[in-house]
């Protein structure tokens, strides 16, 4: 007697998904599916796990190790350990709304087993099943991959359970059955094509940021006259570009005046922190946020409306160096500045009151801005580079710079 064979059946892992084109599918997987199916890069990485890892897991390495970056010792493995914090908070709730991991991209290298018919008719909608032992890479989104292998190996560290874990869908779309030529190119394409956003730009976006969410209520708290109307500030602060254009009906973005608030938070010390979250428990010393924005937002809003004039001529004090600078002096003002150094409000305005802010060469050339050959200043110069020459300008009138941006 002979057995016979059972009709063939094709196991694997099963993923509805939507293609967008011939080769590529949307969808998402959950958490275990994600982890089950893509190795971590951060073991393949590593040469002793490795060894005594499957086969499996070493042909996907070889083959990972064909459009990948290495993970260990670089930034792109260091930012795993906050990622995977991000996420956990994220899933958490703890922030809300307000937060996101882009879909991860997804190389299925080698045909599917099994994609089957239209789910219902008209909607695109698809079954595609993964053999076992298919090898699955990360193109873009390595990193959050590896995050997710962090969470799923230890989620108590995290203040997850895996419970938590499993009810969480991870979007990715997917690739298949690409040459390796043409899953480099996407790599290329993800990573160099795209526009890298400026760091200071990106935190006047974070609302978790202090200073940006500080940034936004002097805004609001200013009102300025244009053409017999009264206009809210906020309507003049540019949120989304790294620099205010002649055409656009903005005087300010808001990286400068976010600059502004943090230089009069810290002083000197801010102009290193332009590009870094700001977070409460890193306020001064002795301050916390309700006493430093109730102090530093109507200072601010004070300081604003009453040079209106200047920034609706965009004037220098539009720049972001030159505000930078202003903060600084500002700082001295502030109850939590240093005593040696304090100012009171009406020095500072004595300091304030004869500075020329006219974008006149005369004036800001060598100190916040480049002359050309043509006498056009160019302030393209950034607040690390010129917040300091502004501020000792403001502060000390009897020196080359204080009395040249003065006029004398």
């Amino acid at each position: 007697m002979r057995i016979t064979m059972p009709t063939a059946v094709i196991e694997g892992t099963q993923l509805t998904v939507m293609p967008f084109r011939a080769d590529a599918v949307i969808g998402t997987m959950s958490v275990p599916t994600l982890v089950q199916l893509v190795p971590s890069p951060r073991r393949e990485d590593d040469v002793k796990i490795l060894k005594a890892a499957s086969g499996a897991v070493r042909r996907h390495a070889e083959l990972r190790s064909l459009v990948q970056r290495a993970l260990k010792s670089t930034q792109k493995g260091k930012n795993v350990g906050s990622y995977a914090d991000y996420i956990a908070d994220g899933v958490k709730g703890e922030l809300g709304a307000g937060w996101s991991t882009p879909p991860i991209t997804f190389w299925h290298a080698g045909p599917l087993a099994a994609l089957s018919d239209e789910l219902v008719a008209g909607t695109g909608l698809r079954t595609l099943t993964i053999a076992p032992g298919t090898s699955i890479v990360a193109i873009d989104g390595e990193t959050q991959t590896t995050a997710w292998h962090e969470l799923y190996d230890d989620p108590e560290r995290f203040g997850l359970t895996y419970t938590e874990l499993a009810r969480v869908r991870v979007p990715f779309e997917l690739y298949v059955d690409l040459s390796v030529a043409d899953a480099r190119q996407i790599f290329y394409d993800r990573n160099v094509q795209g526009v890298v956003v400026a760091k200071n730009l990106a935190m006047s976006m974070d609302q978790r940021d202090f200073a940006t969410r500080l940034s936004h209520r002097v805004a609001d708290a200013v009102k300025v006259e244009i053409d017999d109307r009264t206009l809210s500030f906020a309507k003049l602060v540019n949120a989304s570009k790294r620099q205010v254009g002649k055409t656009d009906p903005e005087v300010i973005t808001l990286s400068a005046l976010r600059a502004l608030v943090i230089t009069t938070i810290y002083g000197r010390g801010g102009l290193s922190r332009s590009a870094e979250t700001v977070h409460e428990d890193e306020l001064p010393a002795g301050t916390d946020a309700q006493q430093v924005e109730a102090y530093v937002q109507p200072l601010l809003a004070g300081l604003i409306s009453d040079h209106s004039a200047h920034f609706l001529a965009r004037s220098a004090l539009t720049a972001p160096a030159v505000l930078a600078g202003l903060g600084i002096a500002v700082h001295h003002t502030t109850p939590w500045a240093e005593p040696s150094n304090a100012l009171g409000s009406d020095q500072l305005n004595r300091l304030l009151s004869g500075v020329r802010w006219e974008r006149d060469a005369r004036y800001w050339d060598g100190v916040a801005a480049k002359a050309g050959a043509s006498g056009r200043l160019n302030f393209s110069g950034g607040v690390k580079d010129s917040g300091g020459r502004v501020a000792d300008a403001i502060l000390y009138p009897g020196t080359e710079a204080g009395r040249r941006i003065r006029g004398q």
